[in-house]
């Protein structure tokens, strides 16, 4: 199992913003472009980077997904927070 993942994420107030990133990312948009631009957290001017972090770090919906999603693929993830798009890099 996993100790570790390394994640990219884009934080957003509203659920169809998040859906429409997720339809930009699916026709080729660039993952860092985008949480430039719309992500509200700091990690959105690093292209939303968190970069690597042991499981139980982040919150457990977050958490879930990146310990548990599909790798590289773009997940909806909603927390406290606000909406997340999330996409894992790789898990060790």
């Amino acid at each position: 199992m996993a100790s570790t993942a390394h994640a990219l994420h884009i934080l957003v107030k509203h659920q169809e913003q998040a859906q429409d990133i997720i339809k930009q990312l699916n026709k080729g948009a660039k993952f860092a472009d985008l949480a430039r631009k719309h992500s509200t957290c700091p990690s959105g001017k690093k292209g939303g980077d968190l970069g690597e972090f042991r499981k139980g770090q982040m919150v457990p919906q977050f958490d879930k997904v990146c310990f548990s999603g599909e790798v590289l693929t773009p997940h909806l993830v909603k927390t406290k927070f606000g909406w997340h798009v999330v996409k894992v890099l790789y898990r060790t």
